[in-house]
């Protein structure tokens, strides 16, 4: 370990993310399919993700504890991918960061098993997940194939260091599942103990790095050369992703442009916004344009055409040749 080294700033070597990349593309394709409800589920999976991945960078940027840090990271090995969220490199591990940001609370049970729940309109629905564990210890491995075929290479390391090297491969190359939604309870009471340690929330991950750096060995720390050193080479591994992803979603969402019927709090909303804003307009009394009562009956009945309307018998002759057309659009644009 050096001895006069103190480095303590956070460096983001990499720290765009394809996450990114789609969300922008989501975002503008939005104005262009207003009534695709595939667009919608697919911007707010996106949309999650990113908060996540954004919650531990900003956890990551005020450590202070002298790390390289990586952001979505693509590596291949033998026909093999793996999309890694996070690489962190401290003074004396590297650590491979999936980040997770659900909705609900996940339980890991003793079997190490990974069980979600969640509420949908007051309905709970329990069920089990992928472990995340497992999928970052998958990407752990293809990068190990990768550091096992460049080490077999050099021929300056003998055959003593190659065996240490391997050796320490696992302890040297941890794996965390940082859970990045501040409402989800996370409950790991009856987990096994090698998976406790290895599923965090946002706000332990700087603690965790802190505490595994305390018990390492410090006369063998890294110095800041080195650290930097060892995030190039995952700089030099990382596969770039050219995809077009607005041209990507384009053509996926052609031809899908329907749209889950919206609710009639939510309906109600937008006539009441329209009502006040045409009553400002024509500076007369809000319910000119239609009371409380109308409003329940137009809710109610969804009316598509200006016939329809005027059949309803809700509004007055005068009501529906003043605002009439006007109020169709509003149910044309939901439907």
């Amino acid at each position: 370990m050096p001895l006069f080294d103190f480095f303590k700033d956070t460096i983001f070597l990499k720290e765009n993310s394809d996450l990114q990349d789609r969300y922008d593309a989501l975002m503008k394709l939005k104005d262009e399919y207003p009534k695709c409800e595939e667009l919608y589920e697919e911007l707010y999976i996106i949309k999650k993700g990113l908060e996540g991945e954004n919650e531990i960078k900003y956890q990551l940027s005020k450590s202070n504890l002298g790390l390289y840090v990586l952001r979505d990271i693509n590596i291949e090995c033998d026909g093999l991918k793996a999309q890694i969220d996070y690489v962190v490199l401290s003074k004396a591990y590297c650590y491979f960061i999936e980040c997770k940001n659900l909705v609900g609370n996940i339980t890991v049970n003793e079997k190490g098993d990974f069980i979600r729940e969640y509420n949908i309109n007051n309905k709970k629905f329990k069920k089990g997940m992928y472990s995340p564990l497992r999928q970052v210890e998958a990407q752990r491995d293809v990068y190990k194939k990768i550091w096992n075929n460049r080490l077999s290479s050099n021929k300056v390391i003998n055959m003593i260091k190659r065996f240490l090297a391997e050796n320490n491969f696992t302890d040297t190359h941890r794996v965390l599942v940082v859970a990045a939604n501040s409402e989800t309870i996370l409950n790991t009471k009856y987990a096994p103990k090698d998976i406790k340690d290895k599923v965090i929330r946002t706000d332990a991950l700087v603690r965790k790095i802190q505490y595994d750096l305390d018990k390492s060995d410090k006369t063998i720390w890294y110095s800041k050369k080195e650290v930097e050193d060892w995030a190039n080479t995952f700089i030099d591994m990382n596969v770039v992703n050219n995809i077009n992803y607005y041209e990507y979603y384009k053509d996926r969402f052609v031809g899908k442009e329907v749209i889950k019927e919206i609710s009639d709090d939510d309906l109600k909303k937008r006539l009441l916004d329209f009502r006040v804003a045409r009553s400002k307009e024509m500076n007369y009394p809000a319910y000119y344009v239609f009371n409380n009562e109308e409003l329940d009956k137009l809710v109610e009945l969804r009316p598509k055409t200006l016939e329809e309307l005027k059949n309803s018998n809700i509004l007055a002759p005068i009501k529906v040749k003043t605002h009439g057309e006007l109020i169709i659009k509003i149910f044309n644009e939901i439907n």
